[in-house]
Protein backbone atom coordinates (compact mmCIF):
# COMPACT_ATOMS: atom_id res chain seq x y z
CA UNK A 1 0.00 0.00 0.00
CA UNK A 2 1.27 3.37 -1.26
CA UNK A 3 2.01 6.39 1.83
CA UNK A 4 0.20 8.85 -0.44
CA UNK A 5 -1.83 9.98 -2.77
CA UNK A 6 -0.30 11.91 -5.64
CA UNK A 7 -2.09 14.33 -8.88
CA UNK A 8 -0.04 15.46 -11.03
CA UNK A 9 0.33 18.32 -13.70
CA UNK A 10 -1.49 17.86 -16.63
CA UNK A 11 1.80 16.87 -19.44
CA UNK A 12 3.42 19.82 -21.06
CA UNK A 13 1.97 21.77 -18.75
CA UNK A 14 4.23 24.03 -15.98
CA UNK A 15 3.41 23.31 -12.59
CA UNK A 16 2.11 25.77 -10.38
CA UNK A 17 2.91 24.97 -7.30
CA UNK A 18 2.59 22.29 -4.87
CA UNK A 19 -0.48 21.28 -2.57
CA UNK A 20 -0.25 19.10 0.26
CA UNK A 21 -3.59 17.43 2.12
CA UNK A 22 -3.78 16.43 5.39
CA UNK A 23 -7.37 14.90 6.23
CA UNK A 24 -9.28 14.61 8.93
CA UNK A 25 -10.87 12.48 11.73
CA UNK A 26 -11.96 9.27 10.29
CA UNK A 27 -11.06 10.27 6.56
CA UNK A 28 -8.44 8.25 4.58
CA UNK A 29 -7.22 9.94 1.73
CA UNK A 30 -9.59 8.53 -0.88
CA UNK A 31 -11.69 11.10 -0.03
CA UNK A 32 -9.55 13.45 -1.22
CA UNK A 33 -9.77 12.14 -4.79
CA UNK A 34 -11.69 14.62 -6.03
CA UNK A 35 -10.25 17.73 -5.01
CA UNK A 36 -6.84 15.89 -6.16
CA UNK A 37 -7.65 15.57 -9.28
CA UNK A 38 -9.15 19.23 -9.92
CA UNK A 39 -6.52 20.59 -8.50
CA UNK A 40 -3.75 18.89 -10.93
CA UNK A 41 -5.88 19.78 -13.70
CA UNK A 42 -5.42 23.48 -12.85
CA UNK A 43 -1.82 22.31 -12.87
CA UNK A 44 -0.56 22.06 -9.42
CA UNK A 45 1.29 19.09 -8.05
CA UNK A 46 -0.68 17.65 -5.09
CA UNK A 47 -0.43 15.12 -2.34
CA UNK A 48 -2.30 13.57 -0.41
CA UNK A 49 -0.96 12.13 3.09
CA UNK A 50 -2.51 10.19 6.00
CA UNK A 51 -4.25 12.82 8.87
CA UNK A 52 -2.47 13.08 12.07
CA UNK A 53 -2.48 11.06 14.92
CA UNK A 54 -3.41 13.29 17.84
CA UNK A 55 -2.30 11.76 21.71
CA UNK A 56 -3.61 14.54 24.27
CA UNK A 57 -1.48 13.55 26.44
CA UNK A 58 1.23 13.68 24.67
CA UNK A 59 0.64 16.69 22.44
CA UNK A 60 3.94 18.24 21.48
CA UNK A 61 5.45 14.30 20.68
CA UNK A 62 2.18 13.88 18.72
CA UNK A 63 2.65 17.14 16.50
CA UNK A 64 6.57 16.70 16.27
CA UNK A 65 5.94 13.17 14.45
CA UNK A 66 2.89 14.92 12.93
CA UNK A 67 5.11 17.66 11.61
CA UNK A 68 8.06 14.66 10.85
CA UNK A 69 5.84 12.68 8.31
CA UNK A 70 4.84 16.23 7.01
CA UNK A 71 8.21 17.57 6.10
CA UNK A 72 9.19 13.97 5.11
CA UNK A 73 5.81 14.28 2.18
CA UNK A 74 7.17 17.35 1.50
CA UNK A 75 10.48 16.83 0.23
CA UNK A 76 8.95 13.59 -1.52
CA UNK A 77 6.87 15.83 -4.38
CA UNK A 78 10.61 17.40 -5.30
CA UNK A 79 10.82 17.40 -9.30
CA UNK A 80 14.04 14.95 -10.59
CA UNK A 81 15.21 18.17 -12.10
CA UNK A 82 14.99 20.46 -8.74
CA UNK A 83 13.30 21.24 -5.32
CA UNK A 84 9.49 21.28 -4.66
CA UNK A 85 7.96 23.25 -7.06
CA UNK A 86 6.73 26.83 -4.80
CA UNK A 87 4.98 28.05 -3.96
CA UNK A 88 3.87 25.30 -1.47
CA UNK A 89 0.66 25.38 0.49
CA UNK A 90 -0.86 22.96 3.12
CA UNK A 91 -4.40 22.26 3.18
CA UNK A 92 -5.88 20.87 6.07
CA UNK A 93 -9.41 19.61 7.35
CA UNK A 94 -10.25 19.31 10.63
CA UNK A 95 -8.15 17.56 12.80
CA UNK A 96 -5.78 17.88 9.78
CA UNK A 97 -6.24 22.13 9.95
CA UNK A 98 -6.26 22.01 13.65
CA UNK A 99 -2.66 20.06 13.09
CA UNK A 100 -1.08 22.18 10.48
CA UNK A 101 -2.17 25.78 12.20
CA UNK A 102 -0.81 24.19 15.54
CA UNK A 103 2.47 22.97 13.82
CA UNK A 104 3.11 25.80 12.21
CA UNK A 105 2.51 27.99 15.08
CA UNK A 106 4.51 26.29 17.54
CA UNK A 107 7.43 26.40 14.35
CA UNK A 108 10.59 23.79 15.02
CA UNK A 109 12.41 22.32 12.58
CA UNK A 110 10.20 20.10 10.59
CA UNK A 111 7.87 23.73 10.16
CA UNK A 112 11.19 25.39 9.54
CA UNK A 113 12.30 22.69 6.42
CA UNK A 114 8.57 22.75 4.71
CA UNK A 115 8.67 26.71 4.53
CA UNK A 116 5.13 26.83 3.30
CA UNK A 117 4.12 29.70 1.47
CA UNK A 118 0.72 29.45 2.48
CA UNK A 119 -1.76 27.40 4.53
CA UNK A 120 -5.79 26.39 3.74
CA UNK A 121 -8.08 25.25 6.77
CA UNK A 122 -11.10 23.77 5.85
CA UNK A 123 -13.67 22.55 8.40
CA UNK A 124 -11.26 23.87 11.44
CA UNK A 125 -13.53 22.23 14.50
CA UNK A 126 -14.73 24.32 17.84
CA UNK A 127 -14.94 22.18 21.29
CA UNK A 128 -18.36 20.79 20.12
CA UNK A 129 -18.73 17.12 19.33
CA UNK A 130 -21.63 14.17 18.63
CA UNK A 131 -22.65 13.59 15.88
CA UNK A 132 -26.25 12.20 17.36
CA UNK A 133 -26.20 8.23 16.86
CA UNK A 134 -25.10 6.29 13.97
CA UNK A 135 -23.83 6.43 10.92
CA UNK A 136 -26.45 7.91 9.22
CA UNK A 137 -26.01 10.92 11.74
CA UNK A 138 -22.21 11.47 11.35
CA UNK A 139 -23.08 11.40 7.24
CA UNK A 140 -25.72 14.70 8.12
CA UNK A 141 -23.11 16.15 10.23
CA UNK A 142 -20.11 16.06 7.53
CA UNK A 143 -22.13 16.00 4.13
CA UNK A 144 -25.36 16.30 1.75
CA UNK A 145 -23.07 15.45 -1.20
CA UNK A 146 -24.71 12.23 -2.23
CA UNK A 147 -21.30 11.32 -4.04
CA UNK A 148 -19.14 11.98 -1.39
CA UNK A 149 -21.75 10.28 1.28
CA UNK A 150 -21.19 7.26 -1.16
CA UNK A 151 -17.25 7.44 -0.80
CA UNK A 152 -17.45 8.01 2.75
CA UNK A 153 -19.94 5.04 3.00
CA UNK A 154 -18.17 2.24 0.69
CA UNK A 155 -14.49 3.49 1.85
CA UNK A 156 -13.03 0.29 3.84
CA UNK A 157 -10.58 2.45 5.46
CA UNK A 158 -12.73 5.50 6.98
CA UNK A 159 -13.23 5.06 10.45
CA UNK A 160 -16.83 5.57 11.75
CA UNK A 161 -17.77 7.65 14.95
CA UNK A 162 -14.58 9.37 15.00
CA UNK A 163 -16.43 12.61 15.47
CA UNK A 164 -18.29 11.96 18.36
CA UNK A 165 -15.20 13.16 20.60
CA UNK A 166 -14.04 17.08 20.70
CA UNK A 167 -10.08 17.34 19.82
CA UNK A 168 -7.94 17.72 22.80
CA UNK A 169 -8.70 21.22 23.97
CA UNK A 170 -4.49 22.17 24.31
CA UNK A 171 -4.67 21.27 20.23
CA UNK A 172 -7.12 23.41 19.61
CA UNK A 173 -5.56 26.45 21.74
CA UNK A 174 -2.83 26.28 19.86
CA UNK A 175 -4.58 26.06 16.37
CA UNK A 176 -6.77 28.69 17.09
CA UNK A 177 -3.91 31.25 18.75
CA UNK A 178 -1.34 30.33 16.50
CA UNK A 179 0.15 33.25 14.90
CA UNK A 180 0.85 31.89 11.17
CA UNK A 181 3.28 34.29 9.53
CA UNK A 182 2.29 32.49 5.87
CA UNK A 183 -1.42 33.65 4.29
CA UNK A 184 -4.20 31.68 4.93
CA UNK A 185 -7.45 31.12 4.06
CA UNK A 186 -10.07 29.90 6.29
CA UNK A 187 -12.98 27.52 4.97
CA UNK A 188 -16.18 27.12 6.94
CA UNK A 189 -19.69 26.03 6.38
CA UNK A 190 -22.84 27.79 7.13
CA UNK A 191 -24.46 24.45 8.32
CA UNK A 192 -21.41 22.91 10.26
CA UNK A 193 -22.78 21.76 13.76
CA UNK A 194 -19.14 21.26 14.75
CA UNK A 195 -17.70 24.54 13.77
CA UNK A 196 -17.29 27.69 16.18
CA UNK A 197 -17.66 31.03 14.21
CA UNK A 198 -16.83 33.08 16.51
CA UNK A 199 -13.47 31.62 17.47
CA UNK A 200 -13.17 31.33 13.70
CA UNK A 201 -13.64 35.11 13.24
CA UNK A 202 -11.66 36.50 16.05
CA UNK A 203 -8.89 34.37 14.79
CA UNK A 204 -9.09 35.18 11.42
CA UNK A 205 -9.10 38.91 12.64
CA UNK A 206 -5.61 38.66 14.73
CA UNK A 207 -3.91 37.10 11.41
CA UNK A 208 -2.21 39.30 9.17
CA UNK A 209 -2.92 38.13 6.20
CA UNK A 210 -6.60 35.58 6.49
CA UNK A 211 -9.25 35.70 4.57
CA UNK A 212 -12.04 33.49 6.09
CA UNK A 213 -14.82 32.13 3.65
CA UNK A 214 -18.20 30.65 4.90
CA UNK A 215 -19.63 28.51 2.50
CA UNK A 216 -23.87 28.14 2.43
CA UNK A 217 -25.37 25.39 2.98
CA UNK A 218 -22.07 23.74 4.03
CA UNK A 219 -21.48 21.11 6.63
CA UNK A 220 -18.53 19.97 8.38
CA UNK A 221 -16.62 18.14 5.20
CA UNK A 222 -16.48 21.65 3.45
CA UNK A 223 -14.19 20.84 1.17
CA UNK A 224 -16.14 17.79 -0.31
CA UNK A 225 -19.57 19.11 0.09
CA UNK A 226 -22.04 19.69 -2.13
CA UNK A 227 -20.77 22.75 -3.07
CA UNK A 228 -17.04 21.24 -3.73
CA UNK A 229 -16.62 22.96 -7.11
CA UNK A 230 -17.37 26.51 -5.96
CA UNK A 231 -14.97 25.78 -2.94
CA UNK A 232 -12.70 24.39 -5.01
CA UNK A 233 -12.71 27.59 -7.00
CA UNK A 234 -12.09 29.46 -4.06
CA UNK A 235 -8.77 27.22 -3.22
CA UNK A 236 -7.75 27.86 -6.60
CA UNK A 237 -8.34 31.73 -6.40
CA UNK A 238 -6.06 31.95 -3.36
CA UNK A 239 -3.73 29.76 -4.91
CA UNK A 240 -3.19 32.22 -8.02
CA UNK A 241 -3.60 34.91 -5.79
CA UNK A 242 -0.44 33.97 -3.62
CA UNK A 243 1.47 34.20 -7.40
CA UNK A 244 0.63 38.12 -7.32
CA UNK A 245 0.99 39.50 -3.80
CA UNK A 246 -2.36 37.98 -2.83
CA UNK A 247 -4.06 40.55 -5.32
CA UNK A 248 -7.26 39.08 -7.20
CA UNK A 249 -6.86 38.43 -10.83
CA UNK A 250 -9.87 40.21 -11.29
CA UNK A 251 -12.07 42.79 -9.84
CA UNK A 252 -16.05 42.77 -10.39
CA UNK A 253 -16.55 46.40 -11.53
CA UNK A 254 -20.53 46.38 -11.86
CA UNK A 255 -22.77 43.28 -11.35
CA UNK A 256 -26.78 43.32 -11.36
CA UNK A 257 -25.95 39.74 -8.86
Amino acid sequence: MTEYSDYHAPEGLLTRGTVVVVPGRGESRAAYDRLGRRLAADAYRVRVVDGPEIDADDLNGSLARFGDRLAAAVAGTAAAEGGVTGPLVLVGADSGAAAVAALLGLGGSSAAAMRPGAVVLAGLPGRTAGTGGGWDDELDVRTSCPTHRGVLSNDPDAQRGTLDAPLPGALLDAAYHADLAVPALLLVGDADPLADRDALARTAKTLSRSRLAVVRDAHHDVLNDLQHRSVAAEVVTFLEALRTGLVPAIAVESSAW
